[in-house]
């Protein structure tokens, strides 16, 4: 039998071999499929030194063109390595192939060549303007690099979102130490292989595994030499780095939690809104945190809408993710599926009705050891349940029924969260209304999870700080002047 592979950190254009390990487990079956190297503090310190040298180095003298030219160089890696790329996600997450295949690592490499492409054509602000003594000025912004920066990325969907965040920040000229979770390490080493073949200066890109607090995360995120750092994940530990953050003044970009709402009106295209909802509640088996927790539909057609869900979310195929037919797949791990199961209890201790699923399925094989949940629908909870107000980041959505504009506009509004919502509504005039009165970051009209990355992405209150994508992310990862020349 083959030894588990063993994933090494990456620091200074070399593998680094630590002496402390942890396993990587396939959530489909419970199973240790390979080891990874922690990186202690002295590690992840070296990684920062060699971003830090590196940051004065060629790297940051290359013009945006240049730069582009190599993120489009590892764009092409990905593409060249691209089944490999698919067999890391699955490994590590267990989900559908065919979703790695469509989304993971097609996002991955548009992420490399969009912000290749966007850093290489950007603008800049230009103001002429007239001084007291009757001279003109010419006015322009600067983007500089930032110089250090600390990614850490969380495990639902590590490529996608590591490439992110990597791609903008090596766009703009900084140099980057990079934590995936210590969940979904494969993808991330490949990466890093990737960037290696492309050539970029020794220091430039560095990958630390390890895990949060007293690891990797926490020696990252407090570390004084580090200029910036962008983190997604969950709120609690977002707050964590922000006071970790605020010793040194850092500059920071939080994408973090979301109790996301779907609003159904009774005018909307009902087939194609009972299909929207099951997607954006059951994607990724709800590991996503912009997924439909909360669904409000309205009441002429609720009855039916909940009929129509049930019936579908009952067909759904739970499998093993080469199935051809699976539509979910597990959690990412047995801690996690604990979380949601208690909250699956929870649910029905405050007085919901299970409409579909709540509990594990049974397969008779190994997928028993893995860490597969039902997809779950539950009706009749308050507003006020916590079910209704806390994240489960699982495959589960409460549907509660609605009767007017305004009453729905208030409940959706009523969250400490606001990272995104979906109207289905035929009446786009409504829908645009009622759109721009939502305090959330992204509202999906007719439509779940389709981005044009050049928008901002990001979310208010508990789902986080700042905005990411397009010019947005080329702005947080600059440092911004102005030049004023009096004429």
């Amino acid at each position: 039998m083959a030894k588990p592979p063993l994933l090494r950190c990456f620091v200074d254009g070399q593998w680094v071999t630590t002496k402390q390990r942890f396993p990587n487990i396939n959530p489909v079956d419970g199973m240790v499929v390979g080891h990874v190297c922690e990186a202690d503090a002295q590690t992840v310190g070296r990684a920062i030194a060699a971003a830090r040298a590196a940051s004065q180095g060629p790297w940051k003298a290359l013009t945006a063109s240049q730069r582009g030219a190599v993120l489009h160089r590892i764009a092409d890696g990905i593409e060249q390595r691209f089944e490999e790329f698919v067999a890391a996600e699955v490994l590590d997450t267990g989900r559908p192939t065919h979703q790695a295949r469509t989304l993971d690592v097609p996002r991955g490499i548009a992420n490399f060549r969009t912000f290749a492409d966007l850093a290489s054509t950007a603008g800049s602000e230009m103001y002429d303007s007239t001084a007291p003594d009757g001279a003109r000025v010419i006015s322009y912004v600067n983007r500089k690099p930032l110089g250090t920066v600390g990614i850490i990325c969380p495990w639902n969907l590590p490529l996608l979102l590591l490439t992110w965040k990597v791609a903008p920040g090596l766009a703009m000229g900084n140099c980057v130490v990079v934590k995936p979770s210590e969940e979904t390490p494969s993808s991330a080493t490949l990466l890093a292989d990737v960037i290696r073949m492309a050539g970029l200066p020794h220091g430039v890109f560095n990958l630390v595994h390890g895990f949060g607090p007293e690891s990797a995360g926490e020696f990252l995120s407090t570390s004084p030499d580090i200029d910036a750092i962008t983190f997604t994940g969950e709120s609690r530990t977002g707050t964590t780095i922000m006071k970790a953050a605020a010793e040194g003044i850092k500059k920071v970009s939080f994408e973090l939690g979301g109790k996301n709402a779907a609003v159904v009106f009774a005018d909307a295209d009902f087939d194609a809104a009972v299909a929207g909802v099951m997607r954006s509640s059951f994607t990724n088996s709800g590991q996503v945190c912009l997924c439909s927790e909360r669904v409000y539909v309205e009441r002429p057609i609720y009855a039916r809408f909940l009929a129509e869900l049930k019936k579908r979310c009952d067909a759904l195929v739970i499998s093993y993710p080469q199935d051809p037919d699976v539509n979910m797949g597990p959690l990412i791990s047995h801690a996690h599926r604990d979380k949601v199961l208690s909250y699956y209890q929870l649910a029905q201790e405050e007085g919901a009705t299970v409409i579909s699923g709540g509990g594990v399925p049974e397969f008779g094989d190994d997928r028993d050891q893995g860490a597969y949940v039902q997809p779950t629908i539950f009706a009749g909870l308050p507003d006020t349940a916590r079910c209704v107000r806390e994240e489960i980041f699982g495959p589960v959505c409460h549907v509660a029924p609605f009767d007017t504009e305004e009453e729905v506009i208030a409940r959706v509004n009523d969250s400490a969260y606001g990272l995104a919502a979906c109207i289905w509504s035929t009446r786009l005039s409504r829908a645009h209304q009622v759109a721009a009165r939502l305090n959330t970051g992204i509202v999906w009209v007719n439509t779940w999870f389709t981005r044009d990355l050049r928008t901002p992405f990001g979310g208010t209150g508990l789902s986080g700080l700042g905005r990411e994508g397009g010019r947005y992310s080329l702005d947080f990862y600059s440092e911004l002047s102005t030049v004023c020349i009096k004429l």
